[in-house]
């Protein structure tokens, strides 16, 4: 696209890609809007900025950040206070609610006692989650008293970490499939559907694109998000709506001014031929999107997932995965003597493997084919009575 990217990060040595690719790098600590300010400053004297954009980790908080460099250099960007509204997910209930979007009851906890009572009254099995984070870190199902008291005794003993005072966000489980609306601007681009793996946690386990769905859901999910959007003040560059397809039809699990992470912008390519992330960074840099489809077919990502904590012994399968007609990627994010620790969240995964075909049935056999070539072994850690 003719652009030269320099990164900002406080810790660049996390991103692998860096080095390998040869981008420029510039440390800077990042939660200090100041210290970029100087750095974007000190930038602007020997290049012209074209944008500003950036990703989030667990940190969505970045979001805002960028939103306030691309104000203060009159660059394209988003409103820093919708984003930041959004950032809060109990700011952000309010605020759907108010707008009248249909979503699970919801509380909001500071304390043990509170926990329990906004559960006693919302009626168990409860969802208990940080107010703010991403990638499910610390979300957990709670279907019992016990398993109620231990997940709150996790998040408010110091072994999470919070980035603020912890509040906790109390929530009815939303039974039903999960769907998630990818949005460029005020318009769907596509719509995924996923399943996760075993409760309590909340780790996605496949993906697919475009969801199976009917006329009929895919037009409440278009206008469910459209509303979401005016409700919430967004409506510039990319957003994420999560939705559970309940008894009572669609409710707003929660919605992300930015891109959906892990596989998603992969699996839109794939299905329809519309690139996210190049259309996201036309509009960081002022340029007109195109949203155009330009092909039809079904798309599924497979995530690994281990079963156990250990070390990892090998992990192998993957020249073999990928070498299958129709398959698209095969990724392993992990290497042999590397230790596996299940956190429940978005870390867990050991890396996936992506299909896509004309169509849903035979991206499945496809899918299925090139996981079973994929084989690891994971060598249980030894106990103290070992």
């Amino acid at each position: 696209m003719g652009l030269y990217p320099i990164t900002l990060s406080a810790d660049p040595a996390q991103y692998a890609y860096l080095e390998s690719e040869g981008t420029e790098v510039i440390p800077v600590a990042t939660d200090n809007v100041q210290a970029l300010l100087h750095e974007c400053s000190l930038l602007r004297s020997t290049h012209e900025i074209a944008g500003i954009t950036g990703f989030s980790g667990l940190d969505e908080s970045i979001y805002v950040t960028v939103s306030e460099l691309c104000r203060h250099f009159r660059l394209p960007g988003p409103d820093p206070a919708s984003i930041d509204r959004c950032n809060d997910k109990f700011n952000q209930r309010q605020l759907l609610k108010k707008a009248g979007i249909p979503m699970p009851a919801y509380r909001l906890a500071m304390d043990a006692k509170e926990v329990q009572y906004a559960a006693a009254e919302i009626g168990l099995p409860v969802v208990l989650k940080p107010s703010e984070g991403s990638g499910s870190s610390g979300v957990r199902l709670c279907r019992d008293v016990a398993e109620l008291a231990a997940h709150t005794s996790y998040l408010l003993s110091g072994e999470y970490t919070w980035r603020s005072t912890p509040r906790i966000l109390v929530e009815e489980f939303a039974r039903g499939t999960f769907f998630s609306a990818n949005l460029m601007g005020s318009e769907v681009v596509a719509i995924g559907a996923s399943e996760f793996g075993p409760p309590p946690n909340f780790v996605f386990h496949e993906t697919v694109f475009p969801a199976p769905v009917t006329d009929e859901e895919y037009n409440r999910v278009v206008d469910l998000s459209l509303r979401c959007l005016e409700g919430l003040g967004l409506g510039w560059g990319p957003t994420n709506v999560e939705f559970r397809w309940t008894e009572q039809g669609p409710v707003v699990i929660e919605v992300n001014p930015r891109l959906a992470g892990g596989a998603s912008p992969r699996l839109v390519q794939l299905s329809c031929g519309i690139d996210l992330i190049r259309e996201h960074i036309k509009v960081v840099i002022g340029q007109e999107w195109d949203l155009r489809s330009r092909h039809s077919c079904t798309a599924i990502v497979r995530h690994l997932v281990p079963v156990s904590d250990g070390t990892l012994d090998w992990i192998s399968g993957g020249a073999r995965a990928a070498s299958i007609q129709g398959v698209a990627d095969v990724k392993f994010h992990v290497k042999p003597n590397a230790r596996i620790i299940r956190r429940g969240d978005y870390t867990d995964t050991l890396g996936h493997v992506i299909a896509a075909s004309p169509n849903l049935a035979l991206t499945q056999e496809i899918l299925q084919r090139a996981v079973d070539e994929v084989t690891l072994s994971i060598t249980p850690f030894r106990t103290d009575d070992e």
